[in-house]
């Protein structure tokens, strides 16, 4: 098994409130877009986990009714945060940057359940003021600190994934961010 020091958060960067397909899983869906983006999963890992999903770089996928999917097997390296795969697992939430209470729940869950299993800090790692800091992080907090000052401001960010603080998350106990929270879903 591979060392993990952090987990990662991410946002499909689809409708806030929309399914991904009404015939496939959302890491079906994902696993397509991942394979145009010319991911590949090692074949001796396919063939032991979900098969099914040659190419998704998440481990988990959250859908808008808390459902957690599974894509890579844990032991697996995934293909969502550049240079930082080899020690993490990514989590993907369906959805922009507004999420159902039913997602905030299964991720605060599965969070909890993975920092847990793996000894990882319950608690908002800083890349900006250490490239080694373990924790929980968004994608986005994995840019580069521009102007040097210990902190990833938007200014900085590569991407807005996964749409929320997570240092605000932790900052709330995990509970949903008002700001951020779903108020009714789209057919």
């Amino acid at each position: 098994m591979r060392t993990i020091n952090r987990i990662v958060l991410h946002c499909s960067a689809t409708k806030n409130g929309k399914s991904l397909s009404p015939t496939q899983s959302p890491a079906a869906v994902i696993d397509g877009w991942h394979k145009e983006r010319g991911f590949r999963r090692d074949p001796s890992a396919v063939s032991r986990f979900n098969p099914e999903l040659p190419s998704i770089g998440y481990h988990f996928v959250v859908d808008l009714d808390g459902h957690v999917h599974t894509g890579r097997a844990i032991a697996e390296v995934g293909a969502h945060v550049a240079g930082y795969n080899s020690d993490s697992i990514g989590i993907c939430l369906i959805g922009y940057d507004k999420f159902t209470v039913s997602q905030w729940d299964a991720a605060a869950q599965l969070v909890t359940a993975l920092a847990d299993q793996f000894q990882v800090p319950l608690a908002f790692a800083n890349v900006a003021q250490n490239a080694k800091a373990r924790g929980v992080l968004g994608h986005r907090d994995f840019s580069p600190d521009k102007n040097g000052n210990g902190r990833i401001e938007p200014f900085e960010w590569l991407k807005t994934c996964p749409g929320f603080s997570v240092e605000s998350w932790f900052k709330g106990g995990m509970l949903p961010i008002a700001s951020s929270l779903l108020e009714r879903l789209d057919a």
